[in-house]
């Protein structure tokens, strides 16, 4: 690949922004012990570091750098009173490495300590995955293939990244899906290897949700799904979900849809424009921005409310503009996946700081109004938790004790006791017929 001169100077750039003081890590020092979701956004925005006494790979699982890197650190389990929340800390970091947070062992218990005032918080490490020793009878090793992100599954289907393979490159700065794919994974997906991984996910590891993403592949991101898609979906039987760069062919989701896809996500990163073209070149060039808000309301009315998620990352852009990106997406009828900046190893933006808790605490209070305000139903599919991000779900630990939430809470409450026939049907083998398949 060719030198990329602009990747240099954004370098530059950061180190310029991290050496500013009025960047350097948040002072927030709690001066009680934080609730699950507070600690969750604490720790993406701090990382943690591991004690003696806790060698990471002795329980739990791997750290895994697939994908675009953000799955690279420690799997844990919160428990909590509303629920129990699934977060991936950052580990290898930087930042984390001066973390105020440590996880310790103390036999087959463990617990996330912070320095800070001393507050102790029990934790669970993510079951063991004991399917990532073996071999699909193709003979690819299985944690290649596919990797437990929370208790979901997910596959990275086709060739790297088309935005890393041009000179300068267009990948997105805070990517570092060109450095992974081929070396932590495989880097083209056979389709027997995929349905034999997420049936044994789904009989050893409970996963009802498979999540299938790629890089940019020249609008051919959707064919390329369709073949996975029909196959997970009429063998294995599970809920399906697409995360690809959207394209103008609208038609194409209506084919998915056909075959089986059940969630569509689009991540557009940026709701501001300048740091959308800056940051994420290869989207500004060659898709659009409202390429993304297109094809997010078009899926958003086809599936029906909450189906949908438009994704951005927190902690770059000024917040107003996060906040107002959360507002679109909500209006459309999508839950918003925020997903707390984090400067993954590697990627051109490695040296930026680490959000402040200050910041995303704002954020994700907003993100729970947003979605209370459109009716955005939360946690309403069972047996989804997602440990890369905050989930929408998670944020009710921030949410006031009026009365407003209370029924929110009925409302959901309802919900998921009304979508549970749904969700069993749907997660079953569907017979998928020739007719029902719109030709390219």
């Amino acid at each position: 690949m060719a030198t990329d001169v602009k990747s240099k100077e954004f370098k530059r750039e950061a180190v310029l922004y991290v050496e500013d003081p009025a960047h350097k890590q948040d002072t927030f020092v709690p001066t009680e012990p934080l609730n699950p979701c507070e600690l969750e956004i604490d720790l993406f925005c701090k990382g943690i570091r591991v004690d003696d006494s806790c060698t990471i790979g002795e329980v739990g699982r791997p750290l895994v750098r697939t994908r675009a890197g953000l799955g690279s650190g420690l799997e844990v389990i919160i428990p909590g009173p509303l629920k129990d929340l699934w977060v991936n800390i950052p580990v290898e970091e930087e930042f984390a490495q001066k973390s105020y947070y440590r996880i310790v062992r103390d036999g087959d218990d463990f617990e996330i300590v912070d320095n800070r005032r001393g507050f102790c918080y029990p934790v669970r490490l993510s079951p063991e995955v004991q399917w990532y020793t073996r071999t699909t009878s193709r003979g690819v090793p299985m944690q290649r293939i596919g990797v437990l992100q929370g208790t979901y599954l997910g596959i990275y289907i086709s060739n790297s990244c088309g935005f890393w393979y041009h000179s300068p490159a267009l990948n997105c700065k805070f990517c570092t899906t060109g450095l992974n794919v081929g070396v932590n994974e495989v880097e083209l997906k056979d389709v027997e290897d995929v349905v034999e991984v997420a049936q044994t996910a789904k009989a050893e590891s409970g996963v009802t949700f498979v999540h299938f993403n790629s890089g940019y592949q020249t609008n051919r991101d959707l064919d390329r799904a369709a073949p996975y898609v029909k196959a997970v979906k009429s063998r294995v039987g599970a809920l399906i979900g697409v995360q690809l760069t959207p394209t103008r062919d609208l038609w194409k989701y209506d084919r998915l849809i056909d075959l089986g896809a059940d969630h569509f996500s689009f991540c557009y990163e940026f709701q501001n424009p300048e740091f959308f073209a800056k940051i994420c070149p290869g989207k500004e060039k060659l898709i659009g921005q409202k390429t993304f808000f297109r094809a997010l309301e078009y899926t958003s009315k086809k599936l029906g409310k909450g189906a949908c998620s438009g994704e951005i990352i927190a902690g770059i852009e000024p917040i107003e503009d996060t906040l107002a990106a959360i507002d679109m997406i909500a209006g459309m009828g999508a839950f918003p996946t925020v997903c707390i900046f984090r400067p993954t190893i590697g990627s051109d933006m490695e040296r930026w700081p680490s959000p402040r808790y200050e910041d995303m605490i704002v954020v994700y209070r907003h993100l729970y109004e947003a979605c209370r305000k459109h009716g955005i139903p939360m946690d309403v599919t069972p047996n989804i938790e997602v440990s890369l991000i905050v989930q929408p779900g998670d944020t009710r630990y921030l949410a006031d004790s009026s009365l407003a939430t209370k029924l929110y809470d009925i409302k959901m409450g309802l919900m998921r006791k009304a979508a549970r026939p749904y969700f069993w049907w749907a997660r079953r083998p569907k017979n998928i017929k020739a007719s029902e398949v719109l030709n390219p």
